[in-house]
């Protein structure tokens, strides 16, 4: 049986880094590592990738930290800036698994809210015969209730399906659940991976 194949987008896909942004901000890198530690952290962002609102984020932060309010307000208006772009060679893979009658759906962690501007921008992402969304379904992997929402809406099964995530936790999670996984560290790691189980 072929297999259905998912992917995870950022970092995988689409090149997203709120560095790209926080450079034309903050002057030195240290400080840059600071704010994204200490203040805008990874742990914060995930809260808004599991639903909770952007506004309701930015107002905790500003909050706490009222000396760095214009810089956390710039977390989200200017969040496009944080698009480096997409990576052009997992693309082409994506392509050419979709040329080759591939099933093919994406498993996100992403505010439902700067989804749509990703969506308008990258057409690849309607290549996809399904789409979960973290924040519109306020569940963010690695919980397992996400990857079996996957698989009820899209009515999958774990052991047919392939996943690929640049995330070792997420990949941890999906595994234990019965997908087969990938984890994701370059394109052509992942082109080499799936040529020798014949995908590609």
């Amino acid at each position: 049986m072929k297999k259905t194949i998912v992917f995870d987008l950022g970092g995988v896909l689409i090149d997203w880094n709120p560095r790209y942004l926080y450079r034309k901000l903050i002057d030195d890198e240290g400080d840059i590592d600071i704010f994204l530690t200490e203040i805008c952290s990874s742990e914060w962002n995930v809260k808004q990738d599991a639903g909770r609102s952007l506004a309701e984020a930015t107002a905790e932060r500003v909050a706490l930290f009222p000396e760095k309010q214009s810089l956390i307000e710039a977390f989200y208006d200017r969040w496009e800036e944080m698009l480096g772009g997409e990576i052009s060679e997992t693309v082409e893979i994506l392509r050419e698994l979709k040329a080759n009658g591939e099933k093919l759906y994406a498993l996100t962690n992403w505010s439902g809210e700067t989804f749509p501007v990703a969506r308008d921008r990258y057409k690849f992402l309607h290549w996809f015969e399904g789409t979960l969304v973290s924040g519109v379904e306020k569940l963010a992997k690695p919980d397992p209730a996400i990857f079996h929402l996957l698989l009820n809406r899209f009515e999958l099964q774990a052991e047919h399906c392939l996943f690929i995530d640049d995330s070792k936790t997420n990949i941890e999670a999906a595994s234990k659940i019965g997908f087969d996984t990938h984890h994701f560290t370059s394109a052509d790691e992942l082109r080499k991976y799936l040529s020798q189980g014949n995908l590609l």
